[in-house]
């Protein structure tokens, strides 16, 4: 192995994980009132707080809380299918036969909504400015399908991506935008000479409560929107789609996704540390960049001029002459080390060791075996069958996947210590030794 050891560094005693939660105790407050008032289902004031606070935070006029960010994208992508194509019958759905542009580095449940609407992903590449989705790629793929009307746009690891570009191509191309929030609750960027917070940056918004997020409700998702129409509509589809009766009515398909009063107790309780987790994750990841200075690897990069992350996740990339021997299937990885140099699999390996949390980068959509028919957009054009020995098209561009290669997710837990950190960070340049 090229890890060296270097001291006594002997692994954590605490594990180290890579984004936990961080509670503070106003939660359970919020939580016991729910318990001892008895409201424990999906209504109650813990539900309407949260639901005010999201919305003046953001700086949208309505917030409905739901079950997860999952729901609140699948509802979104609904919702924008049936603006587009109308309402579809009971057992299809509202994007069926659709073509719909997807940002290709990020989580499944940004994508999977368009196939629960029966629609059919095209997934845009990767930028290496923000490792958001290429405007360049986006402009390429209406030249290619020019009858698209739907943008799903995510922002990776609480890093804007550049909106501003995609939602001048998107208007000049009559498309919708789902932006994709979940990560990015609490980062900011400049649309023309004014901030504005992510979750504000698209037709219909989503953002996510999930443990591991900048602030947590365990679980929870929240759609977010000016339009009084659509936060009803998506209220109404999340409680069974129950219409005006006495009776229990039923006139379109309807989802068990609102969230639990419960939930939303702890929610109410996170917002006010929004802010002071932030600041924690911006300090561990200004912290990384100064402890790697001498590494030849860089960190997940943001706009300065155009945007402020939340900082959820710190990141780092090697160089590309200092990566190790490095294969993976879909299951498994390896690698041969060498000195000088490491790789993500050598170097999350070691963390492990150490009793510490890292992780790869998220592996882009369209290699994913789920999706691998489907199409990709490069900025060149198909990102699809660009490597026969008899096309000359030089270098196939595959940005997504250069970054899944070369990065990882680096311990990011804002309850970290700074020694802890600094450990890590001495554990990371022993595997470049």
């Amino acid at each position: 192995m090229a890890f060296r050891e270097s001291g006594n560094l002997k692994p954590f005693e605490k594990h180290i994980w890579l984004s936990s939660p961080t509670m503070h105790g106003e939660e359970l407050k919020y939580m016991s009132d729910a318990f001892n008032t008895n409201w424990m289902s999906t209504v109650g004031e813990n539900i309407d707080k949260a639901e005010e606070l999201l919305a003046d935070y953001i700086g949208v006029k309505y917030a409905v809380a739901l079950s997860c960010g999952t729901a609140a994208l699948h509802l979104a992508t609904k919702l924008a299918g049936e603006k587009l194509y109308g309402q579809p019958r009971p057992n299809e759905g509202t994007l069926s036969g659709k073509t719909v542009f997807a940002s290709d580095c990020t989580f499944d449940a940004s994508i999977n909504p368009i196939a629960y609407e029966d629609g059919n992903a095209v997934f845009i590449d990767t930028e290496y400015d923000t490792w958001n989705m290429d405007p360049k790629a986006l402009e390429k793929a209406f030249s290619i399908y020019p009858d698209v009307k739907l943008v799903v746009l995510a922002h990776l690891y609480g890093t804007p991506g550049k909106a501003e570009e995609i939602k001048e191509i998107c208007d000049r191309h009559g498309a919708l935008i789902v932006e994709d929030a979940a990560e990015s609750l609490g980062a900011k960027y400049k649309l023309g000479d004014k901030w504005v917070e992510t979750g504000s940056l698209g037709d219909y918004n989503c953002i996510s409560f999930n443990g591991n997020k900048i602030i947590t409700g365990s679980s929870g998702g929240m759609f977010l929107t000016n339009s009084k129409e659509d936060a009803e509509k998506v209220r109404k589809w999340s409680t069974q789609s129950r219409e005006n009766a006495p009776w229990y009515q039923h006139e379109e398909i309807g989802y068990n996704y609102r969230m639990s009063n419960v939930i939303a107790g702890v929610v109410r309780g996170q917002f006010p540390y929004l802010s002071e987790h932030i600041a924690q994750k911006k300090a561990i990841y200004e912290r990384y960049k100064e402890g790697f200075k001498d590494l030849p690897v860089s960190m997940n990069p943001f706009d300065r001029e155009k945007s402020e992350p939340n900082f959820w996740l710190s990141c780092m990339i090697i160089d590309k002459d200092y990566m190790c021997p490095q294969a993976r299937d879909d299951n498994h990885a390896v690698y041969n080390s060498e000195s000088n140099k490491s790789c993500p699999t050598e170097i999350l390996e070691t963390l492990s060791r150490f009793n510490a949390e890292g992780r790869p980068i998220w592996k882009p959509m369209h290699a994913q075996p789920i999706y691998r028919s489907h199409p990709f957009i490069t900025a060149n054009g198909n990102g699809r069958a660009v490597s026969n020995a008899y096309i000359d098209t030089g270098k196939a561009l595959d940005v997504g996947m250069d970054i899944f290669s070369r990065g990882l997710c680096l311990p990011s837990d804002n309850k970290m210590t700074a020694e802890e950190q600094d450990k890590i960070i001495e554990i990371i340049k022993n595997c470049f030794r």
